[in-house]
């Protein structure tokens, strides 16, 4: 099995290793999987599957619910932050979750993990830290370490759409900070582009059957999504922050401004924001 060997050099635009951040993901990955409709809302034939595996898996909760519900089944979340993986181990204990383990590991090297390991490989929302020119190394791992017959799941998501000034501008200097660092796939830097790269990714790896199932997240004023997106908003865009800085696209002075007032502006009676999302999977077949 994996050892936990220190990660250095994160391509993660915030700290890793932010508290405060952690527990961002924790709400982020419950607004996700509900707006999914659930753990696996494509509905894959789980009576054959024992092993899975969830890259990037943050704090652990997608790996702690499949844990729980499905306790036949053995769930492996990897994690580059000591922190979450930590705080996802705790977790698991509390709740007697033999079947649910956690492991160091950086997802933009190797996975150490044997070929053929898994049933399912799961991955969600990873372009926040991922290099565009990494991604067809790390599917081609994915493929690698996953069973024949068995599923590899992408999940990834573009900036959010909003009617909001200041919130837009910090999503354009967010896209493009990404593109110059190369983790965009966009040619103009207006978005991240990374949704319409995901099935392109499974075709050359090799997989078949590959299928897409589209979500979106609707956090206007008034709905149920809209306090947790603003306390979203709210700590992702203030850790942010330091990275816009450093890719030289504002100034700390514009960016406290633009921050509050997006703040300011989704609190208001008409605000308007939705958030879409894409799942793409794919079968890898019996021979490769």
């Amino acid at each position: 099995m994996p050892t936990d060997q220190p990660q250095n050099g994160s391509t993660y635009v915030v700290d890793a290793e932010n508290a405060a951040d952690m527990a961002r993901l924790m709400h982020q990955d419950r607004l996700f999987t509900k707006n999914m409709g659930g753990l696996f809302s494509e509905h894959f034939d789980l009576s054959n599957i024992h092993n899975i595996l969830d890259i990037a898996c943050g704090p652990g909760g997608w790996v702690i619910d499949v844990a729980h519900t499905y306790p036949e089944i053995n769930v492996v979340g990897i994690d580059i932050s000591r922190l979450t993986i930590e705080y996802a181990r705790a977790q698991a204990k509390v709740q007697w979750l033999v079947n649910a383990s956690f492991q160091v590991m950086d997802a933009t090297k190797a996975l150490d993990f044997a070929d053929n390991s898994f049933d399912i490989v799961n991955a969600r929302l990873l372009a926040a830290f991922m290099p565009s020119a990494t991604w067809p190394r790390l599917v081609g791992e994915c493929l690698r370490i996953t069973r024949p017959g068995g599923i590899i799941r992408l999940t990834e998501c573009e900036m959010c759409i909003t009617n909001s000034f200041g919130f837009e501008k910090l999503n354009g200097m967010s896209t493009r900070a990404l593109q110059l660092a190369g983790q965009s796939f966009s040619p103009d830097g207006r978005n991240l582009g990374i949704t319409p790269m995901l099935g392109h990714f499974l075709h050359d790896a090799g997989c078949i059957n590959i299928q897409k199932k589209a979500h979106v997240i609707d956090f206007s004023a008034g709905t149920e999504a809209h306090l947790s997106q603003y306390q979203n908003t709210m700590v992702f865009f203030k850790l942010l922050q330091p990275f816009l800085i450093k890719m030289g696209i504002t100034t700390q002075a514009e960016v406290d401004g633009l921050y509050q007032r997006a703040l300011d502006e989704m609190m208001s009676d008409d605000f308007c924001g939705v958030w879409f999302y894409l799942t793409v999977w794919g079968e890898v077949p019996a021979k490769r």
